[in-house]
């Protein structure tokens, strides 16, 4: 899979990509990542890529002539006349606070793209005729803003290439881990058995795996239930579900409160 980052920083997204599971993903080869930048496509021999707000305002904006030389170097495409778009092939991504937030949905619609152009947003923005011209989806890491694009395109890169083959050393690890399923991941515990008076719950030391996997079911959808509503308003759960979850939570030793 192929991560292209448009961007004035690439040293921000190459200081977090390159590390841990994607840095490694990168030197295996699992997932290339490619940065460029628009500086390097400067409307003039000074380097300037951004000019002053019309309509006024303060701020300046990225101009649309280095972000589309910028866009079609990340295509392989070197005049407007050649630029073909194939969505199935190649998606082209603005990381903005407009945009769809970012979910585990998402990005498993996304991990079904071989590549992955993501442009990033510096100062105010970017011209918005650049981004009608090349940008299929806007999508937001959250409602709240960053000085730039960089960091959710990091942020972006590290969910979609999870679900790379080969990135993860045990490829099902995903589908357990909270939101794959819908609902958040169960507490997890190790040794010591017994720390500062708090013991880990019994039945994980009783070696009955199917008493096991029920609690951890149970632990997970206690968990969504009083830390995150919304998603657990979305599962659907079978009246068998709601009585045994009733049952648990009413236990001295796993309330709700």
């Amino acid at each position: 899979m192929r991560f292209s980052v448009l961007t004035l920083f690439p040293e921000l997204v190459e200081s977090i990509v390159q590390t841990s599971i994607t840095g490694r993903a990168i030197k295996s080869g699992r997932i290339e990542l490619e940065t460029i930048q628009i500086r390097n496509f400067a409307v003039n021999a000074y380097g300037q890529v951004d000019d002053a707000l019309y309509g006024g305002g303060t701020g300046m904006l990225l101009r649309p002539e280095p972000v589309y030389a910028a866009w079609l170097a990340a295509t392989g495409q070197s005049c407007p006349a050649e630029v073909v778009q194939h969505p199935e092939l190649t998606r082209t991504i603005f990381l903005s606070p407009k945009g769809r937030v970012l979910n585990q949905a998402l990005v498993e619609e996304l991990a079904a793209c071989p590549h992955l152009i993501l442009v990033c947003g510096h100062y105010e923005g970017i011209d918005q005729r650049v981004l009608d011209a090349v940008v299929e989806e806007e999508v937001s890491i959250g409602d709240y803003v960053l000085t730039g694009g960089e960091i959710a395109a990091a942020v972006l890169i590290d969910a979609v290439s999870r679900l790379v083959p080969g990135v993860l050393p045990d490829q099902s690890a995903h589908e357990q881990e909270s939101h794959s399923l819908g609902r958040l991941e169960q507490p997890q515990y190790t040794r010591p058995s017994s720390w500062q008076g708090q013991k880990v719950p019994d039945v994980l030391l009783s070696g009955h795996q199917a008493r096991i996997d029920k609690f951890q079911y149970l632990s997970s959808l206690k968990d969504t239930l009083v830390k995150r509503p919304d998603l657990f308003n979305q599962l659907q759960l079978s009246a068998a579900d709601y009585q045994e979850l009733i049952e648990f939570a009413c236990q001295d030793q796993n309330p709700l409160v």
